[in-house]
């Protein structure tokens, strides 16, 4: 969908009543000359933890994914530097142009940065802009500090909890980590959904590959991880895992037996991301992999 038109709100030092003042006013104006009032059907709150390190990419994925996902956006900036306790606020109401008809169909893009101690209460922040009686997806861009007061403030109010291990340094030490969390928030790794191409290309080497000594994955070392963890518990035993580390997956062996690459294009990052804010329940295959990763 074409982008329309764009209605932005901004504020330095703000209450929380200032912003929902504001998300009024901006939908007060959503009327653009014969075309009608924008259409708001949003069906899910999309909420992202951005570390400063990852500001920019959080910026491009949003740029790929609100027309598909419209929706209402919370994107959570911390600054833990005691150098003041406030929120600064800005606010994007996008239209795109609905397809064959003079309408628009609209999302909300609402960026807080947290300043000083307010970073340490993202919940109490959060809570009075979700969107009521709708699911909150949680994406959290880096490695969770776990067991820490921001993460576990706001697993108390998502539905579900998006994560990319690649962005993560200890591995596969934190995998028991993250397993912690399956039965408190469903959980999902796009680490794990690179993986899927592959996955279907070795599931299609069954009965042979039930009997798997020895694979080895040129790729990022979380995804080799992951393969390895589903196969062993696919399996239900141990196998040999070499690891060559890549930016993507590029070649994986099986028991010294190349294996072919599996058709089609790697998705991009909003595509990615796009098809998790799809997915609502728990992957207990996933949760399997992840856990046999960490032995």
């Amino acid at each position: 969908m074409p982008l329309a038109h764009v209605d932005r709100w901004q504020g330095r030092n703000v209450r929380l009543a200032d912003v929902g003042r504001a998300l009024a006013q901006l939908r007060d104006r959503d009327v653009h000359d014969e075309d009608g009032p924008d259409l708001r059907t949003s069906v899910l709150t999309h909420l992202v933890w951005v570390p400063e390190r990852w500001r920019a990419a959080v910026e491009e994925v949003l740029k790929g994914l609100d027309e598909r996902h419209p929706s209402r956006a919370i994107v959570l900036y911390p600054h833990p530097e005691p150098e003041r306790d406030a929120i600064d606020v800005e606010i994007a109401v996008e239209s795109y142009r609905l397809k064959g008809v003079c309408r628009h169909v609209s999302a909300e893009v609402i960026r807080i940065d947290l300043h000083g101690r307010r970073a340490e209460a993202p919940a109490s922040i959060v809570s009075p802009l979700l969107m009521h009686d709708l699911p909150v997806f949680l994406r959290w861009r880096g490695q969770p500090p776990f067991g820490e007061g921001p993460l576990e403030q706001l697993i108390g109010i998502a539905d579900r909890l998006v994560v990319d291990s690649t962005e993560w340094d200890d591995l596969p030490a934190a995998y028991p980590r993250l397993a912690n969390l399956f039965d408190r928030v469903a959980v999902s790794d796009i680490a794990w959904s690179r993986t899927q191409r592959w996955r279907r290309v070795l599931a299609g080497l069954w009965p042979g590959i039930a009997e798997l000594s020895e694979l080895r994955v040129r790729g990022p070392r979380a995804t080799g991880l992951l393969l390895g963890g589903w196969l062993r518990g696919r399996l239900g035993r141990d196998i040999s895992l070499a690891l060559e580390p890549d930016e993507t997956i590029t070649a994986i062996v099986v028991d010294g037996i190349p294996v072919q690459q599996p058709p089609g294009e790697p998705k991009t990052p909003s595509d990615l991301l796009s098809d998790e804010l799809e997915i609502y329940g728990r992957d207990r295959i996933y949760e399997e992999a992840v856990r046999a990763a960490a032995l």
